[in-house]
């Protein structure tokens, strides 16, 4: 039987993508670009969110991509975010179909079909796509924000450089941990409503929340996360590139005390875990974290 250790090693391995999903990504995103350059004034467009910055857990969906309209084109900046919003879902709804192109609060969201098995496993394609318009601003950039009812500043390059600042300090375990409890926070024990909204603010909070020296352990590693998390999580969170609103936005007051208390129950959960093997209950271990994590935690 694997010892606790191997399992997470083979649990990260197991969010990782690998070069099918990888090339289906690929095929996605670029077809959804390809077309939207034949309906708008595009100057560029470029991956952006967790999977630009290899956080991106499974199963693989919302695929951000970053639209930056030319400012010689249709003067959308000027104009209310719905605006553009709406004009980029009447494109996608032509192409895909109403049935599978859904308004957002800052993106269009393209679905595409994927039903995901009982292990999680999409059998290697990826879900959706969200289309983000954007206009450069300087060095930074700005999207529409139809909750707001502005346009707002944002820098997905930023977020990238300090992800992988923070995964080098931590011996290269940082966005692995990440990982984890994003899955963790897509448990469906959960219910439809994810304990952590958006999932980029466990990203955020991990950027102050996993600090020091990388000790070697992935179970007390991960203790530590939740129950620092769980601590934290009523804090507010401003957005890493010290631009946009504050990332912990996403929840009101009642969400998030109850992503406190699912917190506090995966700190308490580990902790049961840890004591398992602990006393030599490696198999309770390995099914107490299965548990915990859900269908990608080996248990063999």
């Amino acid at each position: 039987m694997m010892t606790v250790n191997e399992a997470f090693r083979k649990f990260k391995s197991r969010l990782e993508l690998n070069d099918k999903e990888q090339a289906n990504a690929s095929a996605r995103h670029t077809e959804v670009r390809d077309y939207l350059d034949t309906k708008f004034a595009i100057e560029r467009s470029f991956l952006t969110g967790s999977y630009a910055r290899h956080t991106k857990t499974k199963p693989l969906k919302d695929i951000d991509i970053f639209f930056v309209l030319k400012k010689s084109g249709k003067d959308y900046r000027s104009m209310a975010p719905s605006v553009i919003l709406g004009d980029f879902y009447d494109a996608l709804v032509e192409k895909y179909g109403k049935a599978a192109v859904r308004k957002q609060g800052r993106s269009i969201n393209v679905d595409f079909g994927v039903v995901v098995d009982a292990d999680d496993n999409t059998d290697y394609r990826v879900m959706s796509v969200d289309a983000v318009p954007a206009y450069a601003a300087a060095e930074d950039y700005e999207i529409p924000d139809a909750d707001k009812g502005a346009w707002i500043k944002t820098n997905p390059e930023t977020h990238a450089e300090k992800a992988t600042a923070a995964h080098q300090a931590y011996s290269s375990e940082w966005k692995g941990l990440v990982r984890m409890v994003k899955y963790w926070n897509n448990n469906p024990r959960h219910g439809d409503d994810k304990p952590v909204k958006p999932s980029f603010l466990i990203e955020v909070m991990a950027l102050q929340c996993l600090y020091g020296d990388w000790q070697g352990r992935f179970d007390y590693e991960i203790q530590a996360f939740f129950a620092t998390l769980a601590d934290r999580i009523l804090e507010a969170w401003p957005d890493p590139a010290g631009l946009g609103p504050p990332i912990s936005d996403g929840m009101d007051a009642k969400q998030k005390q109850r992503a406190r208390t699912l917190l506090q129950t995966a700190s308490r959960e580990a902790s049961i875990a840890i004591d398992h093997a602990r006393q030599g209950r490696n198999g309770e271990a390995l099914k107490a974290w299965r548990a915990l994590f859900g269908p990608k935690f080996p248990l063999s």
